[in-house]
């Protein structure tokens, strides 16, 4: 069956009806009816940049971030007060200046105007490969959070600047499993299964460490150095499978929702899969519930993922009768259980571009990408499952004046906000990204 192209739409309207932000300040203005999680996301980021240290508003803002985490310094006045339509002449004008100098990579959850002027569009691991595409060019600015950074600097030849335009575009998620606390859970686990690199019969350690992709370059490094392995969303599955080839159970962090939402899946009970609080005694299990665990789950999770329920799963279909919902692997288990299909961002991208004209969709992942399909797919009905705008704390961070920033200052032959992986964490994180690679899914599965 062919599918007729979907509708032509003037760019200016298409861009405006993609515009998170600008939904945003009509909501804030009274212009349009709706809701936002706060009234604060009309501010420019630049206004938390000066105040105390946390996510800043969004879906983040009421988690706790860690002391030291990084600051971004005041940006220029000339771009805090400059006209959106200056910033994007401006960012014009310096992307043509540098040419084939600099790459810029925009995440799927940027705000529509920082992905207007991105060079590649995908998810983390995406970009970070897509750089690789870009050999001579001397700056990757990364619009996206810190660890996406780190990794494209992991995958990026030395000689190559990794920009994060704004240095306090992080990741609560990721900020919830740091290096010290998993090291001391490696400890307690020592103690309860004796040397983690002594194998049993059938040649299994007791544990293989398994992080999510979302998670800072030292705890890429930690389960490099200790035969463990990076895992995506959309290769959660084969990741565990490798996992469990090689160790007789899995510790997994950040994300709890993707691990127990993939372990499930495979025909894991959920009796053996524990959850590991890293503020308790041997996670807060007892030996005996470790000893016959197959997954450890940390307790970590994404924000904007944990606001969808399955309340709004029934409201979507009482008032959509054959409404398609795809949330994403990092909802909680029962609106993954309660959705029709759940997928990475690219799977979701995909199933939205394959289905026939007309078809209707609830969306559950973060609200800048389901808008943006929205605007690009006319022919369908998409919507987010969360009625309330609220947009990922950290990638709304990032703004078209920081690019500016950034981007200009490589005009004028200045690298700021660079962001580099010391060689003794890039060593081990990178070994651990490559058996990543390594781990194909079977053969038929990838037919």
């Amino acid at each position: 069956m062919t599918i007729a192209p979907p509708p032509t739409r003037d760019a200016a309207a298409t861009r405006a009806a993609a515009s998170v932000d600008r939904t945003i300040r009509l909501i804030a203005t009274g212009a349009k009816s709706g809701a936002t999680c706060t009234p604060e996301l009309a501010s420019g980021p630049w206004e938390f940049d000066r105040g105390p240290a946390g996510y800043g508003p969004g879906s983040s803002m009421g988690d706790v971030i860690p002391t030291g985490s990084p600051r971004q310094g005041s940006l220029p006045a000339e771009y805090r007060e400059a006209s959106d339509a200056e910033l994007h002449d401006r960012i014009r004008a310096a992307k043509a200046t540098l040419g084939e100098r600099v790459v810029v990579l925009g995440h799927f959850y940027q705000r529509d105007e920082v992905i207007e002027h991105a060079d590649f569009v995908g998810d983390s691991f995406q970009l970070a490969n897509a750089a690789l595409t870009r050999p001579d060019a001397e700056a990757i600015v990364f619009c996206g959070v810190h660890f996406m950074a780190e990794t494209a600097d992991l995958l990026s030849t030395p000689e190559q600047a990794v920009i994060l335009p704004n240095l306090a575009a992080g990741c609560s998620m990721a900020d919830m499993a740091d290096e010290s606390s998993v090291e001391e859970c490696w400890e307690q686990l020592a103690e309860v299964f004796g040397d983690l690199g002594t194998p049993d019969a059938d040649g299994r350690v007791p544990v293989i460490p398994v992080t999510y992709m979302n998670s800072s370059a030292a705890l890429k490094g930690f389960v490099g150095r200790n035969g463990g392995i990076v895992c995506t969303s959309s290769n959660a599955r084969t990741v565990l499978e490798w996992a469990f080839e090689r160790g007789q159970r899995v510790l997994f962090f950040p994300d709890q929702h993707l691990g127990r939402n993939t372990a499930k899946a495979m025909g894991v009970p959920l009796e053996q899969m524990p959850m590991w609080n890293p503020r308790k005694a041997l996670g807060g299990s007892s030996a005996d519930e470790l000893r016959d665990a197959r997954v450890i789950l940390w307790h970590g999770f994404c924000s904007v993922h944990r606001r969808f329920t399955v309340d709004q799963i029934a409201q979507a279909r009482a008032e959509h009768p054959g409404v398609q919902v795809i949330v994403h692997p990092e909802c909680p288990m029962p609106v993954v259980d309660a959705a029709d299909a759940a997928g990475s961002t690219d799977f979701i991208v995909k199933a939205i571009q394959a289905a026939p004209a007309g078809s209707t969709f609830a969306i559950g992942t973060e609200v800048n990408l389901v808008q943006r399909l929205a605007a690009e797919h006319p022919q369908h009905t998409i919507f987010c499952l969360d009625p309330v705008v609220c947009p990922c704390s950290t990638m709304y961070r990032i703004h078209p004046g920081y690019l500016a920033w950034v981007l200009e200052e490589l005009v004028a032959g200045r690298v700021v906000n660079r962001i580099t992986v010391p060689e003794t964490v890039a060593d081990p994180a990178r070994l651990a990204l490559e058996r990543m690679l390594a781990a194909k899914p079977p053969a038929a599965a990838g037919a």
